[in-house]
């Protein structure tokens, strides 16, 4: 049997599907008050026939942060996926990332440990990896941490969680780990790369030139379940089907929706302005700011990353950044009109 932490959130429901639709048994934790009509949504993307494969799932109440809570999870799993996480570049949030992120991981790892798990998949980000100086090299598995310039909340936090899983592996535990670039996928339009859609079907109108990697996230659930059925362990992959600019995302979207592209350039001062402005405000109203000072810093940052490890080693093919766009696009619409 399979155990899922994050299925709740945006990975975690895709790869919940893929798993379902294959016929395996899955259980997946959930905290309370969390939405699974969320999960139920996604899956409504795929196929008509999404509550018969929604009612297979075993749902089970537990925090990756309360040990007591997760021990009955474990029993009679033999492969776990390992999903859950805090996402946020508000230094407010940074000790709480810690605990879900650090802590969480470390649980989940001892107690695949405790039950003889057969293999443990966790997913990190791209944001781990060192960047390249070089302006025309690509970012491969092999460029190390440097605490200089990683050196904020969320990398830290899951930099710190990827060394958990690395101690794991020293202490017999088979695994595998995927690095994915900005994950684009259908669902949860109003946190993370789903409010790009959002802000692209209102015809946003600013853009910057930055340069990252993208991947969709049927891509990511693929990858994990070929890793995990494969003979391959104790590895890390960094999963991007295409570096392209963050303006050229913005255009696709816009494209895809029939709406305005943007067309006002956000350059270093403005973006300055931008994060400075939202600082302020969440000051004054406690919530956490749109744009953060490092947010707006890799915006305007060009990194391009090499995804040929996954692509050599399961003779991986991507889908076309653009094919992802759409298939999203068509998704948020859905949703749009069904209110």
């Amino acid at each position: 049997m399979i155990l899922i932490t994050g299925a709740t959130g945006l990975v975690g429901s895709h790869l919940l599907y893929l798993l379902i639709s294959k016929g395996e048994s899955v259980r997946a934790i959930y905290r309370k008050n969390s939405n699974l009509d969320a999960v139920k949504n996604v899956f409504s993307y795929y196929t008509k026939e999404y509550e018969a494969l929604f009612n297979k799932i075993e749902w089970f109440e537990a925090d990756i942060t309360d040990v007591p809570s997760l021990k009955n999870a474990f029993s009679n799993i033999n492969f776990v996926y390992h999903c859950a996480a805090i996402v946020s570049f508000d230094k407010r949030d940074y000790f709480t990332m810690r605990k879900t992120n650090i802590e969480g991981t470390a649980n989940m790892v001892n107690l695949s440990i405790a039950n003889k798990i057969t293999k443990f998949c966790y997913v990190s980000s791209i944001a781990t990896i060192e960047k390249s100086t070089k302006k025309d090299e690509l970012i491969t598995e092999t460029n190390e941490w440097n605490t200089e310039t990683n050196n904020y909340g969320y990398a830290i936090t899951k930099y710190g969680a990827e060394m958990e899983v690395w101690r794991a592996s020293q202490e017999g535990l088979d695994v595998v780990m995927v690095n994915p670039g900005v994950i684009l996928g259908a669902g949860f339009w109003h946190s993370g790369p789903g409010e790009l859609f959002t802000k692209a079907y209102n015809n946003f109108k600013f853009y910057t030139e930055g340069v990252t990697g993208f991947v969709s996230v049927k891509d990511v659930a693929k990858a994990m379940l070929l890793l995990m059925k494969s003979e391959i362990k104790n590895e890390r992959f960094i999963l991007v089907s295409a570096n392209i600019s963050f303006k050229e995302v913005f255009i696709k979207m816009a494209d895809a929706f029939s709406s305005k592209p943007p067309t006002i350039k956000v350059g270093k001062t403005l973006s300055n302005i931008a994060w400075r402005l939202e600082w302020f405000k969440s000051l004054l109203t406690g919530k956490s700011p749109m744009i953060t000072k490092h947010s707006a810093s890799a915006s305007l940052s060009t990194y391009r990353y090499s995804a040929k490890k996954i692509e050599k080693a399961l003779n991986f093919e991507f889908e076309n950044i653009e094919i992802t766009i759409k298939d999203v696009a068509t998704c948020f619409l859905k949703d749009v009109n069904n209110g």
